[in-house]
């Protein structure tokens, strides 16, 4: 499968085609793996992500800022994000770590993505690293509730609810198109009593869950 599209994705062409290789091979398939790779990419990620908190948010003390990086850099999210670009499409695995499905496992995704922003730091500078970042963090980013740091849209929705002692939300899968390996999903949000309902999209149900849950939740605050 080609790499293509994994550059479409993270927004950001490799000169160097050996790194990006590298980025997305375990070491479980060779001695030349992703490791050293993820251990950069883990410092530009942080750098990068306690910038844009810091300009975005003038007011925040040091605490919710660090509580708002660690919620968008934990291996929760950075899987996630991870399984939006499809990388487990195109990383090589030993056979032990194909076999037990290492391709979709939280850990081997958020570790190759963190390999992809040290491959792009290493390939084009920081500056790239920092666009490329950005980019893929891009939705994220503007989900972020200042008041609840740290927290997803479903759970901030959920939270609310029952601080409201209201029924839970309701989300069914409207539709799924594409192959497997590049599929979207629609999911609608159903919150009765409130007559709300959204419909968010996403590469995974996982995703179109949390783009339905942030609409609902912003309207159901209101």
């Amino acid at each position: 499968m080609s790499d293509d599209r994994i550059e479409q994705r993270l927004g950001s062409n490799f000169r160097d085609r050996d790194l990006l290789k590298q980025a997305l091979t375990h070491r479980s398939h060779s001695n030349r793996h992703n490791e050293r790779l993820e251990f950069l990419g883990d410092s530009v990620l942080n750098c990068v992500i306690a910038t844009e908190l810091f300009e975005r948010f003038p007011d925040l003390n040091e605490g919710d800022l660090s509580r708002l990086r660690a919620g968008l850099v934990r291996q929760e999210a950075l899987h996630r994000i991870a399984l939006d670009i499809g990388i487990g499409n195109y990383l090589q695995l030993g056979d032990g770590e194909r076999k037990s499905g290492g391709h979709s496992r939280p850990s081997i995704l958020a570790d190759a993505l963190e390999a992809l922003i040290g491959a792009v730091f290493i390939d084009a500078g920081f500056e790239r690293a920092q666009a490329v970042v950005r980019h893929i963090y891009q939705a994220a980013l503007s989900e972020i509730d200042p008041l609840s740091p740290g927290k997803d849209a479903k759970t901030l929705l959920q939270e609310l609810m029952q601080a409201r002692h209201l029924s839970l939300p309701r989300y069914v899968v409207r539709s799924t198109e594409g192959l497997a390996h590049d599929q979207r999903f629609e999911v609608e949000c159903s919150i009765d009593e409130l007559s709300v309902k959204t419909v968010g999209f996403g590469s995974s149900r996982r995703a179109a869950e949390q783009d339905a849950a942030m609409l609902a939740f912003q309207k159901a605050r209101k």
